[in-house]
């Protein structure tokens, strides 16, 4: 193929894809949750680890909750880089008491605690470690701050379309190409496999190898990605066979050049486009298999903040009156997966070259 030819296509559909309202405003969302998801423990009010800064007395309160907090510092003193703050937040935070008031008597800070009115005495230093704290999307039935949690729990449902992704394009697409490629009886060994491991329920295979690999951050990540090179595989394998059977292909065979670089300099490069729709598509799978994986109590352990998790723990609100604690991850999840639907949509008609 003309390089000429294949930049002015992908310009075209360049074009095409930004005069899409609905695909750049599907687009934009997505990086500001990347951003989201990069800098949640930069953004998050609370900065600490896992946003697990507990505080019962004021637990399920509505948006807006405002309380003062007085903030006794650690007294371990452990330093932490800026980098594992960054990835990780703080280790060692402050001891935070929600209450009613406080006031100075006789050179003793005397407060009012908000858990049972009753009076506690701290030095008069302490004065300084008072402030006043609002909770913008009110707390868990832990006390918890609510969007703090959302913030950093875009990281997982975030991190996990991408890790599943790239685990499903890395052994997907060789697979795929493989068997469209050779054919024969290598076509039917690796299709045998690809339909024995597609006629298992995808949420029951994850559950599976999660169980195998252990609960936790990583093994979520990559049970998904291992559930999701089928149908990648199925892709690549329909286009090369009708890609190879093009003239370019059988000139690269006709000056001797190898299978490998036939493979993967000269078709994989023109079968781009679909590859990149069923990977949009399959960024929203991931999503909604972690979320559903996390509700059943097999996705990220707790502290660790997940949407499926904040859902599971919060489901039972929705007739106690307090609906928003289960509805608001619920939305986040449902927006971020419309959101790369929209996109793939997008994708696959910019990229439509009959069209």
């Amino acid at each position: 193929m003309n390089n000429n030819t294949g930049t002015s296509l992908w310009q075209i559909a360049i074009q095409k894809f930004k005069r899409s309202k609905t695909g750049m405003f599907s687009f934009g969302y997505i990086i500001l949750c990347g951003f989201i998801a990069v800098f949640c423990y930069v953004l998050a009010p609370d900065n600490s680890n896992s946003a697990n800064q507990m505080h019962l007395e004021i637990h399920s309160k509505p948006p807006g909750f405002s309380v003062q907090l007085l903030s006794i510092p650690s007294e371990i003193k452990n330093q932490q880089s800026w980098f594992s703050v960054f990835m990780e937040g703080k280790q060692n935070s402050s001891t935070e008491i929600p209450i009613k008031s406080f006031s100075v008597k006789n050179n003793q800070l005397e407060i009012i605690k908000y858990s049972d009115g009753l009076p506690k005495e701290f030095p008069v230093s302490y004065e300084q470690y008072i402030q006043q704290k609002t909770f913008y999307l009110g707390t868990d039935k832990y006390g918890r701050d609510l969007l703090s949690r959302l913030l950093i729990g875009a990281r997982i449902s975030f991190f996990i379309g991408f890790i599943a992704v790239f685990i499903s394009l890395l052994i997907g697409i060789p697979i795929g190409a493989i068997a469209g490629y050779f054919g024969g009886k290598i076509d039917d060994f690796i299709m045998w496999v690809i339909n024995i491991t597609w006629s298992i329920p995808t949420l029951l295979l994850v559950i599976a190898i999660t169980l195998a690999l252990g609960k936790g951050f990583w093994q979520v990540f990559i049970a998904v990605g291992l559930t999701m090179w089928v149908e990648v595989a199925r892709v690549v394998r329909g286009q090369v066979i009708t890609t190879k059977q093009q003239q370019y292909v059988e000139a690269a065979k006709a000056l001797g050049f190898s299978d490998f670089r036939i493979i993967f300099k000269h078709i994989l490069p023109n079968i781009l486009a679909p590859i990149i729709v069923i990977s949009a598509a399959n960024f929203a799978a991931a999503i909604l298999i972690e979320s559903g994986l996390s509700f059943l109590g097999i996705g990220a352990q707790p502290p660790t903040p997940s949407w499926g998790a904040m859902i599971k723990n919060h489901y039972n609100y929705i007739i106690l009156g307090k609906p928003y604690l289960a509805l608001i991850p619920g939305i986040a999840i449902m927006s971020l997966v419309m959101a790369f639907m929209l996109i793939g949509n997008t994708l696959r008609d910019a990229l439509d070259v009959k069209a």
